[in-house]
């Protein structure tokens, strides 16, 4: 039986790699999200649901990301600005569904 070395050598200076297989800077992407707000929705059961509401946020100016919480009806929504509880309540019921509020302050 022979053995295999594999030597990998990661550079400083940043270089192409994605850093998934642990060898890169160890900085973290940017991101452009620079506000992050919680909202409770009404009316979701399934992954459908999840999409359809997904989707239509996603339309809204400045959306950056948005995540469904399914088993507690709560949507978490990246930005890079403030959103207006109106075009999100906007988005929500273009998908069917009502926005219950926002949560936190």
């Amino acid at each position: 039986m022979s053995e295999t070395t594999v030597t990998v050598e990661s550079s400083s200076t940043g270089g192409s790699c994605c850093g998934s297989c642990g060898t890169g800077t160890g900085e973290a992407p940017a991101t452009a999200a620079a506000e992050r707000a919680v909202f409770q929705v009404k009316g979701m059961t399934c992954g459908h649901c999840v999409s359809s509401v997904t989707a239509e946020l996603e339309k809204v100016a400045g959306v950056t990301e948005v995540a469904v919480d399914l088993a507690t009806g709560q949507v978490t929504v990246d930005s890079t600005a403030p959103l207006a509880d109106t075009d999100v309540a906007a988005a929500i019921d273009e998908a069917g569904y009502a926005l219950i509020g926002r949560i936190g302050a």
